[in-house]
């Protein structure tokens, strides 16, 4: 009998790891730089998704936009 779960992949260290720093600088965005922590969240949410962390690592790429979204906004707010 053929194993259902073969071509899923596992999850990694890699993965978590990943997933866990694209939550950290979804929250920097927010504060510091929300370009570049943004698209860093990003590209290391969608790495980690890959990678075997699915719904965390979309969640944490969802997330990185979203605070990149929140510190340019509030970045335009403090400056006017």
């Amino acid at each position: 009998m053929a194993d259902m779960h073969a071509t899923a992949r596992p999850r990694s260290n890699a993965a978590r790891i990943c997933t866990i720093l694209a939550f950290v600088f979804a929250v920097v965005a927010i504060f510091v730089a929300p370009v570049l922590f943004g698209i860093a969240g990003l590209a290391l949410g969608i790495v980690g998704a890959v990678l075997g962390d699915k719904p965390l690592g979309w969640y944490a790429a969802a997330a990185s936009v979203v605070g990149a979204v929140i510190g340019v906004a509030l970045a335009a707010a403090l400056v006017n």
